[in-house]
């Protein structure tokens, strides 16, 4: 098999580990396992707090002493025994636990995953800007056909879905073991532990229009945070009302859910014209409305007749995330001096997946419990909240951040 095929296979692990649970477990824990949303949020929110020092840490390891497939692999390995745990939790705080362990072991993974990819490609000389991007999508259809996969096979209220991820941690993990090496890097990094967390670049929030843009990454991380986490079991639910309950939202909301991820695949390639013909900061309030579009049309659609609205919402989910997350990336990349461009992006990630996501796994949990009575949820309204946090979001941003829209300055950056 050659090397690019190779890639392709540990790309497409690599988010079907994920998929797997990442959209239905809050399904299967709000109605198999009766948590409340704060529950169901705090457990989500795990991800956010992993991701504030696990990818730095680990990334200090791979560059000074341990090869970066072994990184990744012995992660895998470490997530999939605690995957198999989840799989026989019941009690809301073991599940915490367990899944706050599993997220340490999996987030740094999507780094680790992109530094072998870029190592192994630079290694047999192939132009990593070009060769990466047609590998990596592979990650997405991976993520899609594990959501297939868990809703096919009837698993979206089950722990089985966790199993399905634990066995595909441990191919991964093993397979990552026979990569080519990816050896730490020789030559000493003078201030490594300060660069890799982010903290040099600390120095931008002086700016007022860099300390604006950070604040509102991690707002509208915590709006990303929000579907993973309900979505899957907001469709679920319809199953108790007579009406629906034979629908293919309700029988299916995995492959339902899963047009999100396609529409990412389709909306990132039309990211360049958006960004030279608009500039940066309409892109971003693009991004902001579309998650108002987003919530809203969940909270008037319906597996029945406003199952067009449902579909809809999943079809502007892909530009929500896309827009937002490349031309934040972007943003960052042409603002930042040069010297502290990789602690910028490093802090860029942790304002979004690691604060934003915290704020929104434990928010969101609180809003669902507030519009929950007698174990039944008042879910047009949940919806509703989000929207209009989303609003209130566009709003502001688009009174307070200023930018001169230059089309020289977009590039596109290695991700």
């Amino acid at each position: 098999m050659g090397i690019k095929n190779r890639l392709v296979v540990m790309n497409f692990l690599q988010f079907f580990v994920w998929g797997s649970w990442l959209i239905s477990l809050g399904g299967y824990l709000g109605i198999s396992l009766h948590f409340t949303g704060g529950q169901i949020g705090g457990i989500y929110a795990t991800m956010g707090i992993a991701s504030l020092f696990m990818p730095g840490l680990l990334g200090i390891v791979a560059d000074r002493w341990v090869n970066a497939e072994k990184v990744l692999g012995m992660c895998h390995l470490i997530g999939a025994c605690l995957l198999f745990w989840a799989a026989t939790a019941k009690d809301p705080v073991l599940m915490y636990w367990i899944m706050l362990l599993n997220a340490m072991a999996y987030m740094p993974t999507i780094a680790l995953n992109n530094a072998v990819s870029y190592s192994v490609l630079g290694q047999k000389g192939f132009d990593v800007v070009k060769a990466f991007p047609p590998i990596r999508v592979w990650g997405t259809i991976g993520f899609i056909c594990a959501m297939w996969v868990v809703d096919l096979l009837g698993l979206s209220q089950s722990p089985l879905q966790l199993y399905i991820s634990a066995g595909s941690a441990v191919c991964l993990g093993l397979y990552a073991f026979t990569m080519p090496a990816c050896p730490p890097a020789k030559a000493k990094r003078d201030g490594s532990w300060v660069s890799v967390f982010g903290l040099d670049a600390f120095v931008l929030f002086k700016q007022r229009k860099m300390a604006i843009f950070f604040i509102f990454a991690m707002l509208l991380g915590a709006a990303l945070q929000i579907t993973n986490t309900f979505g899957g079991q907001f469709l679920q639910e319809f199953k108790s009302i007579s009406n629906y309950s034979g629908s293919f939202a309700v029988t299916h909301p995995g492959l339902l859910m899963s047009i999100s991820q396609i529409s990412e695949t389709l909306f990132i390639l039309s990211i360049p014209f958006f960004l030279k013909r608009f500039g940066i900061k309409k892109v971003m309030l693009i991004s902001i409305f579309g998650w108002v579009l987003r919530f809203g049309l969940f909270g008037v659609g319906n597996p029945g007749g406003g199952l067009a609205l449902l579909v809809l919402s999943m079809i502007i989910y892909g530009m929500a995330f896309d827009f937002f997350n490349i031309s934040g990336s972007l943003f960052v990349e042409t603002e930042a001096d040069p010297k502290i461009r990789a602690s910028a992006q490093g802090l860029f990630m942790i304002m979004t997946n690691g604060l934003g996501a915290f704020i929104g796994g434990t928010g969101s949990g609180w809003v669902v419990d507030h519009f929950t009575s007698n174990g039944v949820k008042n879910w047009q309204n949940i919806w509703f909240v989000f929207a209009g946090y989303a609003l209130v979001l566009g709003l502001v941003f688009l009174m307070v951040f200023r930018y001169k829209h230059d089309p020289k300055a977009i590039k596109t950056p290695i991700h």
